[in-house]
């Protein structure tokens, strides 16, 4: 007993520090040294303390004392230097019953930086080492964000989920009948970007028998499928659709539609020839037979204008050089072409305007409009004049504008006519107040006084002597019509 209390009294009274003197070696690698042996012995005093309260890990599994952390961060040291895992060694049986928690953080290692695997450090290693990083556990995701990817979603929640912009699966949905329910529900939701997605996965995942089938008694989904193949260019699958339904009129048109794509013109004319023969209706048939000649036509009227302008042998082409090609132009656009550069020519020439009237059947307001932009493009006066007048069977001549005299002053017009051919057909403009108006838009003086003169309009006429120059023929015309 005497030998126990004797040793007890040297444990407490010893000490393995030295007290501190100037003659002390200043030397920073001892210091080291006796910190690393200073960790060491706290370990084993720790070890014989025996305290029973719990901690709380990061995963919340209970641990021991700050004791266990270090103990578990020794051992796992030289768990990793032997290559397998080793259990706690504890003396107490509150040890022995902590279950060694699956993280590979601990406490300890948590606030040193350092992982479980790793091995401890001295304080020597810490005080040199200049790269240790701070490592926070991971933490998982609320459960509720796993239900984005879940795939026990119902046909209806997962239209809503789609309407919402959320990842939604389709390829769960397997047999025919809970894709129908699929695609109904996405109809029923009114959302066209929703029922063109779920369109897509059944053409990718349905026979186009199937799907032509089912398509066919859900008219929304099948205009939506008909607009999408036609934007996305899938041309077999829409014909091979439109043939099952029996639509052979669209069939016709989605194949005559293929012409836009080929840019060759002897090609495209021999394409449009096939077309001919379609089922189109009565009115369609005529439209693609006029297209036909119509290209047939600019293809002869091309080739002549190209000899001609190279050859230099045309004055208007020289004075007047062309601008763009007039090959798959329209049929107006061809009109006025020709009403430029082959106004004169007989009406057995392809180029000739009142051929082309002729063959297409083009209404008199059309042809009048967009010859009489042609002509007065070129100022061709003597030319508009003679398109405006008629002769009677008595042999009269008379000007007549399928138009409106008004159309045909503003034409002249924006093509900088002198006044004298606007006051011409200004005077032609029946309504008198539309007349007036022009006339006085267009400084066309004649026309105004004569129309005041014959409304007897006194006072206006006093008013408009202010509007014209001072010994001007038009104030000495205002003058001698009211001294009358």
């Amino acid at each position: 007993m005497s030998r126990v209390r004797a040793d007890e009294e040297e444990y407490w009274h010893s000490s393995k520090f030295r007290a501190f003197t100037f003659d002390d070696e200043d030397d920073e690698l001892s210091q080291l040294k006796e910190s690393k042996r200073t960790v060491n012995s706290l370990r084993d005093i720790v070890d014989d303390d025996d305290d029973d309260l719990e901690r709380v890990s990061w995963s919340g599994e209970p641990v021991g004392s700050i004791s266990w952390s270090i103990k578990e961060t020794a051992s796992g040291s030289t768990s990793s230097l032997d290559g397998r895992d080793s259990s706690l060694q504890k003396g107490s049986s509150s040890y022995a019953a902590l279950p060694k928690q699956g993280s590979s953080y601990s406490l300890s290692s948590l606030f040193k930086g350092r992982n479980k695997l790793s091995s401890f450090q001295s304080l020597s290693d810490a005080l040199s080492d200049t790269g240790v990083k701070s490592y926070a556990p991971e933490l998982r995701r609320p459960r509720a964000e796993y239900k984005d990817y879940s795939s026990d979603w119902s046909p209806k929640d997962t239209v809503r989920r789609m309407q919402r912009g959320k990842v939604c699966s389709l390829e769960r949905f397997r047999s025919l009948q809970d894709k129908l329910v699929l695609l109904d529900e996405a109809v029923a939701g009114h959302d066209g970007n929703v029922i063109t997605a779920v369109l897509i996965f059944l053409k990718r995942t349905l026979r186009r028998e199937i799907l032509f089938r089912e398509l066919e008694v859900r008219q929304v989904a099948l205009c939506h499928l008909i607009h999408f193949l036609r934007e996305m260019g899938e041309q077999k699958f829409l014909l091979d659709l439109l043939r099952f339904l029996d639509r052979t009129e669209e069939v016709a048109l989605s194949q005559y539609r293929e012409h836009l794509n080929i840019q060759d013109v002897e090609k495209r004319r021999e394409f449009l020839k096939g077309c001919i023969g379609l089922p189109f209706s009565a009115e369609d048939t005529s439209h693609i037979q006029d297209h036909y000649t119509l290209l047939e036509r600019q293809i002869i009227i091309e080739a002549n204008d190209r000899h001609l302008e190279m050859a230099g042998q045309s004055e208007l082409f020289r004075k007047y050089p062309r601008k763009a090609s007039i090959l798959n132009m329209p049929l107006v656009t061809t009109l006025f072409y020709s009403c430029f550069y082959h106004y004169t020519e007989a009406e057995g020439m392809f180029s000739s305007p009142t051929n082309l009237k002729k063959t297409f059947k083009i209404p008199d307001k059309q042809y009048v409009l967009t010859a009489l932009a042609a002509r007065a493009k070129l100022r061709a006066w003597g030319d508009v004049d003679a398109l405006l007048t008629t002769k009677n069977w008595l042999g009269y001549t008379k000007k007549k504008a399928p138009i409106g005299f008004h159309r045909v002053v503003e034409i002249l017009q924006r093509n900088n006519a002198p006044v004298q051919v606007l006051q011409e057909y200004v005077r032609l403009v029946e309504d008198v107040d539309t007349r007036l108006n022009l006339a006085t838009k267009y400084k066309c003086h004649d026309v105004v006084i004569e129309t005041y003169r014959d409304l007897k309009d006194r006072i206006q006429l006093t008013a408009y002597k202010d509007k014209v120059e001072r010994g001007s023929a038009e104030e000495e015309k205002i003058h001698s019509i009211l001294s009358n």
